[in-house]
């Protein structure tokens, strides 16, 4: 059987009361949003046209008592920073983006206190004492500035309060708490003219209330000229300790008026038969995925007219959930705010201040922009898809531009764009050294620009329209407090303005409320029962909120003046979730079970009080969902070799050659030569913040380049090596430049990077220098040199060609060295191997492939076959080590051969034959390496 909802039976009350003259009452409710849902009930039970009531929320009520007209949060710092700047003493004057930061905080308290009907004076001199004991034993010599500032604080905040009220009284508007207290003030005046008009208010669907409602619903209910209706089970009263009934219960227990008459209305619902399904899920997601799930089933399964609701204990999930949504829901309503935190529109601005900010921050002569700043907005989805401007972006990562000026920006997109006039560019980029109403028409003038280039074709564009719509408006009203207050002047100020702005910004959606699947956040669910009810993030710290509480007033203090703390903040959320099982037949509660992470949850207190005491009739399930896992989290990659793929492989052998670095790929990972030679896929150049280790490699072998080439050719001298060494300062730089590009190398960890590269040079110059003085002769004979050879074997199918490029190869002591620089750290051992067996089946063998593939790719120089060869390595951070060279036989005992003979290239050449066929082979698959 289906239960009455709580309007339905107000609509039946009132009809039944005041059928012949609905127009003389006047219905209270705790919130604007049910006005709609009771029209809509009143109208179920009339079968005449008649005029509605009036419907009003209790804040609107409160306002009409005091004549007083409520004024939004900004807006009442905006007059407080005026009050404080008139009563506060020059040298004392705190900066706007300062003054807001404790003044929410004090606002807050001043709306408790007023709320409350508590005496200011008294509460503030309460405090004042405190903060006073905590420092009785200091002498006055122990006194700092910055204690004796934090007493003179608190003397101040009577003179704050008081200003404060009598200023904004005098302007007829005020915070809530003001409107209360004046309301109370009014109240005699108000009841008074009700009598005269034969007014009847009705109030409904009340739980807890502020000392000063409580006052004006009792002065009316005791003058006869008002009804109260509560909504509150049974289970709830009669459980002295369940925080669902904590509020009404006391009314029931301390209002005389109940005394003489009866408490309306306390219902049975709760108890009734419920299917109750606790179903728990790994992070926030997972939820949005089983709502959508449940809608898909219920769509299916239930009757039409079976109201529905997705209540959100977090407005976050709101996008989630609606993107799981099945395509079965045709009608939707979502009786929520969308938060403007996670507006795209939102973020755009935000990071403009961000990027702009910084920009005038740094201590430059030019306007300079961060390069991650800049690629924020040039990459977000409402700026890149309208501008065009990929070729500045590529710019930015090749030349490793890190930090750079207003005007290089600007030539960059000049360069690459000559004949394009980009007004949003401008807009997005110009300095924003202008005022501040300046800045904010520019922005005006973006999110204007960004409407002209959504039009209205997909449900999509329209969302975006929305976001943007929001954010507009919120620009509008910062240029409107900009106008009237005239405080802010300075882009922090206006900045610290706009987040706190942005926080109470939300973008409203269009829909249908009487019909269709409602989405709502906690408290617009006041009032409204329904069928099926879904909640999600049924965790501590979601439903209910936590103890988080942001007052300067004592929870010790609260509790003695009776103002509310955490408690009654958890009853009010116990009474709302309660609220929404009362007359729910199918309850679905979902929660994060992880506990671990930024998403960590735990089951709330609600759920274990729902198990615990389980109603008769109440039938509940508990069920995990976890996500469905593969029976392979991972299979390998297997690459199957196509005739276009041999046609590729038969190209790259043959006309560019296999270089010894690719081969070695090839034994790490069969893929990543594949991806690199096959597919020819490089990793993406990206601006390297801080110098990479193959970019510091590469500087240091370009500079050795440099400082040697001179001196090809010639045997060297300890007079040459001198020379060398007084040029490493300035070539070290020249070459960061040129591979670095436009990277800062001046500070930070590239300084630190600079000064390694200097002293890896400097002690390989040493190295040589003693050597040399030693007696060694050298002789470079070439640097970078690019070597080749053609493999042609019976074994392979065709000529193989193998080529690279040698660091530098020299003539020492009558010895050819070929030598690889390493600025890793490299161990001789590593070059010594026993036998060529199974040489390339191994990566640990890859420095020891590279110099053999360099002396066979050698041996092609006739003009030096009388000279014995050596390969070997130079590693920077081994330097001590000096040149380690390729040895055959590294068994105990037994003297490594270090000369590479043709007998060792043969036998080298027959393992990479094997390995070339390997890759030339085409029934062998490229398979992943893991």
């Amino acid at each position: 059987m289906e239960n009455e909802s709580f309007l339905d039976k107000l609509s039946k009350e009132i009809i039944k009361k005041y059928n012949d003259n609905l127009q003389s009452v006047i219905i209270v409710l705790p919130n604007k949003r049910a006005k709609v849902f009771l029209l809509d009930s009143l109208n179920k039970y009339t079968s005449k046209t008649i005029f509605a009531p009036q419907i009003t929320s209790i804040e609107d009520l409160i306002q009409d008592i005091s004549d007083i007209r409520t004024i939004d949060s900004i807006a009442l710092l905006f007059e407080f920073y005026e009050v404080y700047y008139e009563i506060t003493k020059k040298e004392n004057l705190q900066s706007f983006d300062v003054f807001s930061n404790w003044a929410k905080t004090l606002l807050q308290d001043f709306n408790e206190i007023d709320r409350y009907l508590l005496d200011p004076n008294y509460v503030f001199s309460y405090l004042k004492d405190i903060e006073a004991l905590k420092r009785w034993d200091l002498e006055a010599s122990d006194t700092t500035s910055l204690i004796d500032n934090h007493l003179e604080f608190w003397k101040k905040i009577p003179e704050y309060y008081n200003s404060l009220y009598k200023s904004l009284k005098n302007n007829k508007i005020g915070y809530q708490g003001l409107i209360y207290r004046e309301a109370v003030e009014n109240l005699i005046p108000y009841s008074n003219s009700l009598s005269l008009e034969d007014k009847k208010l009705v109030f409904a669907g009340f739980n807890a209330l502020n000392q000063a409602e409580e006052k004006i619903i009792l002065h009316l209910l005791s003058s006869d000229q008002a009804k109260i209706y509560w909504d509150i089970d049974g289970f709830f009263i009669s459980n002295s300790y369940h925080d669902a009934g904590l509020f009404i219960r006391r009314f029931k227990k301390q209002w005389k008026n109940y005394s003489t008459q009866p408490f309306e209305w306390i219902s049975e619902d709760f108890q009734q038969e419920k299917n109750i399904d606790i179903i728990g899920t790994p992070k926030t997601i997972g939820q949005a995925k089983i709502a959508g799930k449940i809608i898909e089933d219920l769509e299916a399964n239930q009757k039409d007219g079976s109201k529905t609701a997705i209540v959100l204990g977090d407005e976050n999930l709101l996008i989630p959930v609606l993107y799981a949504l099945p395509n079965s829901v045709e009608a939707l309503n979502i009786t929520m705010g969308y938060s403007g935190k996670n507006n795209p529109a939102q973020l755009l601005v935000n990071k403009l201040f961000k990027l702009h900010s910084n920009a005038i921050k740094r201590k430059s002569s030019n306007y300079t922009f961060y390069y991650k700043e800049v690629l924020d907005i040039l990459n977000h989805p409402l700026v890149e898809p309208y501008l065009g401007v990929n070729e500045v972006i590529q710019t930015i990562h090749n030349n490793n531009f890190t930090f750079f000026s207003f005007d290089t920006l600007f030539r960059l997109r000049q360069e690459k764009y000559p004949d394009v006039e980009n007004e949003y560019f401008d807009l997005l980029f110009s300095k924003w050294d202008v005022s501040t109403i300046e800045i904010l028409n520019r922005i005006g003038s973006i999110l204007l620009k960004i409407k002209t280039f959504l039009n209205n074709d997909s449900e999509e564009e329209k969302v975006v329209k929305a976001f943007v719509y929001a954010t507009y408006k919120v620009i509008n009203k910062l240029i409107n407090y900009c106008e009237t207050y005239q405080r802010i002047d300075t882009i922090d100020s206006l900045y610290e303005m706009y987040k706190q702005v942005i926080d109470l910004a939300e973008v409203s959606f269009e829909g249908e409320p009487l019909t269709g699947l409602q989405i709502m956040g906690v408290l617009e669910s006041r009032v409204l029962d329904f069928d099926n009810v879904i909640i999600t993030s049924v965790n501590e710290g979601k439903f209910p909120s936590g103890k988080s509480q942001n007052s300067f007033i004592p929870y010790d203090v609260k509790k003695e003046l009776g103002l509310p703390t955490y408690k009654e903040k958890d009853a009010i959320y116990s009474y709302h979730f309660y609220h929404l099982l009362h007359r729910a037949q199918n309850i679905y509660l979902l929660y994060n079970t992880d506990n671990e992470g930024i998403d960590a949850g735990e089951k709330s207190r609600f759920i274990t009080q729902l198990e615990i005491e389980k109603q008769p009739k109440h039938n509940i399930t508990h069920k995990i969902y976890n996500a469905v896992l593969p029976e392979k989290a991972y299979s390998i990659m297997r690459i199957p070799k196509s005739d276009k793929m041999m046609e590729r492989l038969a190209e790259i052998a043959t006309v560019k050659g296999f270089s010894p670095s690719s081969l070695t790929t090839y034994i790490r990972n069969p893929i990543q030569f594949y991806f690199q030679r096959v597919l020819r896929i490089n990793e993406m150049d990206e601006v390297e913040e801080n110098i990479a280790i193959n970019t510091l490699g590469t500087i240091i072998h370009e500079t050795l380049e440099v400082l040697y080439k001179s001196y090809i050719d010639k045997f060297l001298t300890v007079q040459d090596i001198d020379e060398m060494i007084s040029k490493i300062d300035n070539t070290t730089l020249d070459q960061f430049k040129i591979v670095y590009k436009e990277g800062e190398i001046k500070k930070g960890k590239n300084l630190l990077a600079f000064e390694v590269a200097k002293r890896n040079i400097f002690n390989f110059l040493q190295l040589e220098k003693k050597l040399i003085e030693e007696g060694d002769t050298v002789k470079i004979l070439s640097l970078e040199e690019r070597l080749e050879v053609v493999i042609q074997d019976g074994k392979l199918s065709y000529p193989v060609k193998i080529s690279g490029n040698v660091d530098r190869i020299e003539i020492r002591n009558n010895t050819i060295r070929i030598i690889d620089y390493k600025t890793g750290k490299v161990e001789a051992n590593t070059l010594k191997i026993n036998e060529f067996d199974g040489l390339t089946n191994d990566i640990k063998n890859e420095k020891i492939i590279q110099l053999l593939c360099y002396a066979l790719m050698f041996r092609e120089k006739h003009e030096y076959k009388d000279y014995p060869v050596e390969a070997g390595i130079i590693s920077f951070k081994n330097m001590k080590a000096g040149f380690m060279s390729f040895g055959l036989g590294k068994g105990r005992g037994v003297v490594s051969q270090t000369l590479i003979t043709d007998e060792i290239l043969e036998a080298f050449k027959s393992e990479m034959i094997v390995l070339i066929n390997e890759i030339l082979n085409a029934n062998v698959d490229f398979k992943e390496i893991l």
